[in-house]
């Protein structure tokens, strides 16, 4: 909101700055207000690197231009006059806009502030972007973030079309690669987990035992249960029995710790179930796979400090 309001200004002082320029000389008014906020040609003079002559010569063009004085005659140093003194307090704020136009370009170009857009899957906004997020916020108060969660095709189109900036996505980012650029950041180990109670809960099993079993899984389509059909077919095993199927990662492993059925997911996703006793890891023979995080950007598109200084804060 303060970014818009900001904008907001900016275009009501373009139009102001254009208006002016047909009737003002504006480099005139900024040596005046100088000369005004100093109280000193000679100050003015410093801080501009021009020659007091030349100053003078442009304070005294401004007042031809506009049909007023100024400064009241004096001896030593300057006095405005009352037209002058209403001149300058006008001039400080139309300076003042100026600054802040250029800071806030500055800061736009080097990333600090604006909008960022982030697109993921449901592991990467369920578990991974949050603290990535929060830490950028932490640190970059001004921008604004936009986090959602699509399939890894949606979040794609939403990159490729400039309604993200950003996506964070597992390995089916790369069916894409012909439109993006896509840069690992991390492995994910897909593991199977079960309730403690299960039969097979921390125990060594073969492939072809764990699949006689029941499967809690996500949606057709997901890149574990694509996997795990896969390895069904590698190895000429039937599918297992697809007993409850959710639409996120947290649902399969909330309904694994009743200790039904068997669950093939990330170990980013299971960690703290696992670490918490309330599901365990199934050791299968032999299976070691795993699912890799990459961050997405649109192809060869220069990216933005904005884009680069959030990824930094994901490398640290």
């Amino acid at each position: 909101m303060k970014f818009i309001c900001i904008i907001y200004v900016i275009r009501i002082f373009i139009n102001k700055i254009y208006e002016w320029r047909q009737n003002m000389n504006l480099h005139g008014l900024r040596l005046f207000y100088e000369v005004a906020k100093t109280g000193s040609v000679t100050v003015a003079s410093e801080q501009l690197k021009i020659s007091q002559p030349a100053i003078t010569s442009q304070i005294k063009k401004f007042e031809k231009e506009n049909g007023v004085a100024l400064f009241l005659p004096q001896g030593r140093g300057v006095c405005l006059s009352e037209i002058g003194k209403k001149m300058a307090k006008e001039a400080g704020l139309i300076f003042k806009i100026e600054n802040r136009m250029e800071i806030l370009i500055d800061n736009y170009k080097q990333g600090k502030n604006g909008t960022l857009k982030i697109a993921g899957n449901y592991l990467s906004t369920n578990f991974l972007i949050p603290v990535w997020v929060a830490k950028f916020k932490k640190e970059n108060e001004d921008i604004n973030i936009e986090i959602n969660t699509f399939n890894t095709e949606e979040a794609i189109r939403n990159l490729i079309s400039y309604q993200a900036d950003v996506a964070v996505l597992g390995s089916g980012a790369m069916e894409h690669i012909d439109k993006i650029n896509a840069t690992k950041i991390m492995d994910d180990d897909l593991w199977f987990v079960a309730s403690p109670n299960h039969k097979y809960a921390n125990k060594k099993v073969s492939l072809a035992d764990i699949m006689l079993e029941s499967f809690i899984m996500r949606e057709k389509g997901s890149y574990a249960r694509i996997l795990l059909e896969s390895l069904c077919y590698t190895y000429g095993i039937r599918l297992p029995k697809i007993a409850i199927e959710f639409n996120g990662l947290h649902e399969i492993l909330m309904a694994s710790t009743s200790g039904y059925g068997v669950s093939f997911c990330s170990s980013i996703a299971a960690k703290e179930f696992i670490d918490s006793g309330k599901l365990s890891k199934i050791y299968v023979d032999n299976i070691n796979l795993k699912n890799e995080i990459f961050i997405c950007v649109r192809k060869n598109e220069k990216m933005s400090n904005l884009i680069k200084n959030f990824i930094s804060v994901i490398n640290d």
